[in-house]
C-alpha cells in the first residue's frame, strides 16, 4: 500500500500539544492557558497564512502564557496549557463546534482551514483536542487537591473596527460563585476596569472547559480575559499576574469563610 507524501509528513512530524507547567505544584487552584501557543505544525503549510497573521491575536492568545506562568510560581499551581495555535484547533470548543476549527477568524479567511474532509477534521482533533482534554482530565483526577479552576485567555483592544473599553473580563457560566467573589473583590485592588462577561460570555461558546472541566466535577471555576495591550510586556504580565494572585487569593479565602459559616 502507497503512503501519500502528506499522510507520510502526518505522520513523521511529532510534537506536544499541550504541556503540564510546575508539576509539583501544590495549591488547589488548577490553571488553564489553551491559546498559549501561535505554532502551526509544517503539515498545515501555515494554513495559508501570512506571517503577520500568524503572530496575531486570531492565532493565538498574546500575553497569556507569561500571566499564567507568573500565576504558576505565584500560586504554586499546576498549569496545562495548549502547545498548538487555535487555527489549527481550538482546545477550548468541542469537536461539535462550528468554530474548532474556523474557515475564518475576525476578518480573516483561513484558507487552510476551509473544505476540510471528516477525516482531515477528525485528524485535527486526534492531534489537539484529544490530548488536551486528555491532560487536562488526568490532572484533575490526579491531583488531590485540585478544587479551582481558573482558564486565562487575552482579548484584542480592537475587534472588527470596535474599541474595547473593558481592561479584565470575569466570566462565567451558570457557576458564578468565584467570578462574584472577584467581582465583588476587584475595587479593593485595582482601578482598572473589571466586568462581568465581556468581551464574551456563555452565549459565545467560551465556556466549554469550564462547564467540562470544572462544573462536571464539581470545581469552583472562572476564566479570566485580559485585554492584550495590557500584557504585552513581561513586566505586564507579571503585574496583571500579581493582581488576579491577590483577587483569587481574596476571593477563595472569602469563599471558604461563607462556607465554614463565617462570612456574613
Amino acid at each position: 500500500m502507497n503512503i501519500s507524501t502528506e499522510q507520510s509528513k502526518m505522520q513523521s512530524e511529532k510534537f506536544a500539544a499541550v504541556e503540564l507547567l510546575n508539576q509539583s505544584g501544590v495549591s488547589p487552584v488548577l490553571l488553564i492557558c489553551e491559546h498559549a501557543s501561535n505554532f502551526i505544525p509544517a503539515e498545515y503549510a501555515d494554513l495559508g497564512l501570512t506571517e503577520d497573521v500568524q503572530k496575531s491575536h486570531i492565532a493565538w492568545d498574546p500575553g497569556a502564557l507569561g500571566v499564567t506562568q507568573h500565576l504558576c510560581e505565584m500560586l504554586n499551581a499546576q498549569a496545562v496549557v495548549g502547545r498548538v495555535s487555535r487555527l489549527v484547533y481550538d482546545c477550548n470548543r468541542p469537536p461539535h463546534a462550528v468554530d474548532a476549527v474556523p474557515a475564518r477568524s475576525e476578518i480573516f479567511d483561513v484558507p487552510g482551514n476551509a473544505h476540510l474532509s471528516p477525516e482531515q477534521y477528525q485528524h485535527r482533533v486526534d492531534q489537539c483536542f484529544v490530548p488536551f482534554t486528555e491532560m487536562l482530565a488526568k490532572t484533575i483526577r490526579w491531583s488531590q487537591k485540585a478544587r479551582v479552576l481558573v482558564t486565562l485567555h487575552s482579548f484584542t483592544p480592537i475587534y472588527n473596527g470596535e474599541k474595547r473599553d473593558t481592561d479584565i473580563g470575569i466570566l462565567h457560566d451558570t457557576d458564578s460563585r468565584l467570578a462574584d467573589a472577584m467581582l465583588d473583590a476587584a475595587a479593593k485592588f485595582t482601578n482598572l476596569r473589571i466586568e462581568r462577561n465581556k468581551p464574551y460570555g456563555p452565549e459565545d461558546g467560551v465556556t466549554y472547559t469550564l462547564k467540562a472541566q470544572g462544573m462536571e466535577n464539581g470545581l469552583l471555576n472562572v476564566m479570566i480575559e485580559v485585554r492584550n495591550d495590557l500584557i504585552a510586556t513581561p513586566e505586564q504580565q507579571k503585574d496583571i499576574a500579581k493582581l488576579l494572585c491577590d483577587m483569587l487569593n481574596h476571593s477563595l479565602a472569602t469563599l471558604d469563610a461563607i462556607s465554614s459559616g463565617g462570612g456574613n
